[in-house]
């Protein structure tokens, strides 16, 4: 899925301005690289077109990630989107919702495996179903 697409599906599910969800989506990723292992956050990355997975760089410190928690995910997620906490928690909800409809079932419980329960908080873990169901 390209940015663009990704950005509009967060944006539907937010109802967030394109500009919004964007700045939101990027530090979304952004802020996943640096809480996930460097291998994880590779991993998800090689599941996305270039535009998408330049954001999932990982930290300096390659393979330990940083342990902070939610309220501090929330924290840098609101900080490098520019906007308010309540409208980071939003958007932060509709990313990892985009994410579980865009990467493979297997990552996708990779990666919030590695996220406290907090973080994806209302947001189904389960397998998205077939479209033909």
């Amino acid at each position: 899925m390209r940015f663009p697409l990704f950005v509009d599906a967060v944006a539907r599910r937010a109802e967030l301005r394109p500009e919004q969800a964007a700045a939101i989506s990027r530090a979304v990723l952004r802020t996943v690289a640096e809480r996930v292992r460097a291998g994880e956050a590779d991993d998800l990355a090689a599941q996305f077109p270039d535009d998408l997975s330049a954001y999932l760089t990982g930290p300096a410190d390659a393979g330990r990630p940083d342990t902070f928690g939610p309220l501090e995910f929330l924290r840098r997620v609101a900080e490098r989107a520019g906007v308010e906490p309540a409208t980071a928690q939003v958007g932060v909800r509709a990313v990892f919702a985009t994410l579980r409809e865009t990467v493979t079932v297997g990552e996708f419980q990779d990666l919030v495996a590695q996220l406290p329960e907090s973080f994806t908080r209302g947001v189904d873990r389960s397998p998205p179903r077939r479209y033909d169901e």
